[in-house]
């Protein structure tokens, strides 16, 4: 019996340990299930994570303005790359405060603004530099559901530009009034004094009616220089390209104003080769190489020389072309300037010698609209030279057209 009941017990601890130990094994690998179940579900929350990290960041950077973010203890959590452009930075500013990133007191000022205000719009923000520049900042301070702050998020808004353009906008509005003004005021005053008993004298009349005469050309000069501008920079003016020779255009203009030319005794001299065939419209082209001549007759000495030629930085797609005189010559800090809106070196002179002031910005913006560039040399008391490219035809034997 005992040995029956021995057998027994032993058989049934063999088997619950058995039992067990198989329940041991089935929950060992439900856990370990569980345990790699868990790490992928971590792994696919990072990845989801720094996925949305990525798309937030190239949101940030796909932003034309510059975005800062700093948390409640004034330490940058995020930039973007419009404002690492804005202030020079080329390095990760991450973890730093304001100060140890930018070095700006003005901008920590407003730091402490927003935590106080909560809101701060329209501060104006002056980066010294290389170029300065000037920044609008709009900042406001993330608080959480109690209303406890958190950080303060800041949108760098360069207002340089803008800036320039309003500069330009007033002092073309200036020019543009004072040139109008100046003839209208003449215009009127021989009117008044016609009106006033001159008209009684013929000699004297005709003079005046001469002279007011000169002065509507001048206005409708004027007027149609800036509506050509405008054509101009709208791009309006849409290009007749053909192939010709702008050795012949270059002649039918030396025609047009060989009067001109004789009465200060200059001579005019053409050295481009008759077989340079240039690729764009023939009537704009006339309109930079009228421009560029007569002001070189005006300006330059008299009994001097007005030369038209082929400059040095030409290449198999373009060409770079000159009208060159032997004046007095251009100052050097006039050179970047002398094809802006009504710019004058000499403004006594300019009014003496006529013209609007938008000659050679007429001809920047013709010379522009084929691809090409213009630029200025010149050595004082030796003339100047003014360079323009054009495109070169593709094939010279092409659709010659003689202007």
């Amino acid at each position: 019996m005992w040995p029956f009941l021995t057998f027994a017990l032993g058989a049934g601890l063999v088997v619950t340990h058995l039992w067990w130990r198989m329940r041991f094994l089935h929950r060992e690998r439900e856990i370990t299930q569980c345990k790699h179940s868990l790490n992928l579900f971590r792994e696919e929350q990072a990845k989801a994570l720094l996925q949305n990290k990525a798309e937030e960041q190239a949101l940030f950077n796909s932003m034309l303005e510059g975005f800062l973010l700093i948390d409640n203890d004034g330490r940058i959590q995020a930039v973007n790359q419009a404002l690492e452009r804005l202030f020079g930075i080329d390095r990760d500013v991450r973890g730093q405060t304001i100060m140890e990133a930018f070095r700006m007191h003005s901008l920590l000022e407003l730091s402490d603004r927003v935590k106080r205000d909560l809101q701060v719009r329209g501060f104006e923000l002056e980066l010294s530099g290389i170029q300065s520049r000037l920044v609008e900042v709009n900042a406001a301070a993330i608080t959480d559901q109690e209303q406890r702050q958190q950080g303060i998020i800041f949108i760098f808004h360069d207002l340089t530009r803008l800036k320039e353009l309003e500069n330009t906008r007033r002092e073309f509005v200036a020019n543009v009034s004072h040139e109008l003004r100046t003839p209208l005021s003449l215009i009127k005053g021989y009117v008044e004094t016609l009106l006033d008993g001159a008209k009684d004298d013929p000699a004297v009349a005709t003079k005046f009616l001469e002279t007011i005469q000169k002065h509507a050309d001048r206005l409708t000069f004027l007027i149609d220089d800036l509506l050509m501008i405008s054509r101009l920079e709208s791009g309006q003016v849409m290009l007749n390209r053909q192939h010709f020779s702008l050795h012949d255009s270059v002649e039918k203009v030396f025609d047009e104003l060989q009067m001109k030319a004789a009465e200060k005794r200059v001579s005019l001299e053409n050295t481009l080769a008759p077989g340079l065939i240039v690729d764009a419209d023939p009537q704009r082209v006339h309109q930079v190489l009228a421009n560029l001549i007569e002001n070189a007759i005006k300006y330059g000495r008299p009994a001097g020389t007005v030369r038209v030629g082929q400059g040095p930085r030409s290449n198999g797609h373009s060409a770079e072309f000159f009208v060159r005189d032997d004046g007095p010559g251009i100052p050097a800090e006039s050179l970047g300037r002398i094809f802006e809106r009504f710019y004058r070196m000499d403004r006594a002179r300019t009014r003496e010698q006529g013209g609007t002031g938008l000659g050679l910005s007429i001809v920047k913006h013709i010379v522009q609209s084929h691809g090409g560039e213009v630029r200025a040399e010149s050595t004082m008391g030796e003339g100047a030279s003014l360079f323009f490219t054009l495109p070169l035809a593709a094939r010279p034997t092409e659709s010659l057209v003689s202007r």
